[in-house]
């Protein structure tokens, strides 16, 4: 999914000021002499990061996957045409291409826990203000604001881990991976129960994740000062726009880049395995409740589809790290995606709980395209540029996907083409997928 952990460079050096004569540190670390008052301050600054990454990342998908939920009760009460409801599932993908491109430069400008704290803030804003739209234009606009908020903190939130724990990158980042995917399956399969044990009205089965969100912002109050504005410079940023250095030096490396039909390919694989996902995010649970599947258990079946990447996120990047071609996997991620779609249009209700496995499945392509984008580069600097490149090509083509599904619906009266034109996706997905696979990279390229 769109939307994921972000890999750095463990070999990149971390921001610190250098004074001549003097030993260097990230921020929060402790050195040799430091006054006990000192390392307790570095203690709590430490924690106090801890738990701002946690409750960050507990707010990266709530605001997309508790929609999904209620998308059905929101069309009709704000009288959204198919249409439009398409373009709404289209918004996350469309912020996270245009903002994430922002972030490296505002924290550059501002400091990176300062930034981090006003996309908290503006999660929390946009998820206050969404339930008391009046029309569709204020539902759409408070809804990017909070998607601006996700934008950038997801994008940065891995330049935190690398400037305050640079000895435990694995183990932080594997920290935050599981707090954005359980807020992610949570308000999936929380949000139709709650909504109805407060009342039944949408308005407040939504608005109760901002509660959420301004919780998230109180950590991130005290390291706001910290205006260290560098940023290591060969992090990477899976599943993000761009890098911390990733606009700088993607613009440099854009002739080379281009030239390589890999890079291409890499695009084009990670945008329609986005595609996919934004997609099952935010159409899965209207499809099996049109089916006759109760709006609680419509919930709980996206959560299981979004619980299936936890554990082979760990999994299936170590099988693509050890195989050559990763077109093997590639395909038979495909094949699990054809499999849960051809299910979907014969049998939606018969078989969900089996189309909601599958279809976790086939969306584990996010994490083996962000493999890839590793092992196409024989340098940390390619793998920086060929990262922000895919993408940000990525994101682009992502967009349409979720509206053309919602013209499909309104036109045709039922989801038997938009579900053709899903599992059809999987062709061109699975083709440029093994393209991208093939052992060789960038640079034999360009």
């Amino acid at each position: 999914m769109p939307d994921e952990p972000k890999t750095l460079d463990p070999t990149a050096r971390p921001a610190t000021t250098t004074v001549p004569g003097a030993a260097t540190a990230p921020p929060g670390a402790a050195v040799a002499g430091d006054s006990p008052a000192r390392a307790r301050a570095q203690r709590w600054t430490l924690g106090l990061v801890t738990v701002g990454l946690v409750l960050a990342a507990l707010n990266l998908r709530p605001a997309i996957t508790s929609l999904g939920a209620l998308l059905e009760e929101v069309s009709a009460d704000l009288h959204m045409s198919g249409t439009v409801a398409g373009v709404l599932t289209s918004v996350p993908p469309l912020c996270f291409a245009v903002f994430g491109i922002t972030a490296p430069r505002l924290a550059r400008r501002f400091g990176p826990a300062a930034v981090v704290c006003a996309g908290m803030a503006a999660i929390f804003a946009g998820l206050v203000l969404r339930p008391f739209a009046g029309g569709t234009v204020g539902f759409l606009a408070a809804s990017a604001l909070a998607l601006m908020g996700i934008a950038v903190s997801n994008v940065l939130m891995p330049v935190i881990v690398k400037r305050y724990f640079p000895d435990r990158i694995g183990s932080m980042t594997g920290l935050y991976s599981m707090a954005l995917a359980l807020g992610t399956s949570v308000a999936a399969a929380a949000t139709v129960p709650m909504t109805a044990a407060l009342g039944g009205d949408w308005r407040i089965g939504l608005g109760v994740w901002a509660a959420v969100a301004a919780l998230a912002v109180l950590p991130w109050l005290p390291l706001v000062r910290d205006r260290d504005r560098a940023t290591p410079e060969s992090g990477t940023t899976a599943g993000s726009a761009t890098s911390a250095t990733g606009t700088t030096a993607a613009a440099t490396a854009a002739p080379r880049i281009t030239r390589s039909r890999t890079a291409w390919a890499l695009g084009c694989y990670f945008g329609l395995q986005a595609t996919g996902a934004y997609i099952t995010m935010g159409w899965m649970p209207q499809i099996f409740r049109d089916s006759g599947v109760p709006a609680s258990t419509a919930g709980v079946l996206l959560a299981v589809t979004m619980v299936m990447g936890v554990p082979l996120a760990f999994v299936i990047p170590r099988l693509a790290t050890r195989m050559k071609n990763q077109g093997p996997i590639v395909v038979a991620l495909g094949l699990c995606g054809l499999a849960g779609y051809t299910g979907l249009f014969l049998a939606p209700a018969g078989g969900a709980w089996v189309w909601a496995v599958l279809l976790g499945v086939s969306n584990c392509s996010f994490p083996l395209a962000l493999t890839m984008i590793g092992m196409r580069s024989r340098t940390g600097a390619g793998v920086v540029r060929l990262s922000a490149f895919a993408q940000s090509v990525g994101y682009l083509i992502s967009i349409p996907g979720p509206l053309l599904v919602g013209v499909l619906y309104q036109h045709s009266g039922g989801w038997g083409l938009p579900i053709a034109l899903m599992g059809g996706l999987m062709v061109p997905q699975m083709i440029v997928g093994t393209l991208a696979g093939r052992d060789r990279t960038v640079e034999d390229e360009s």
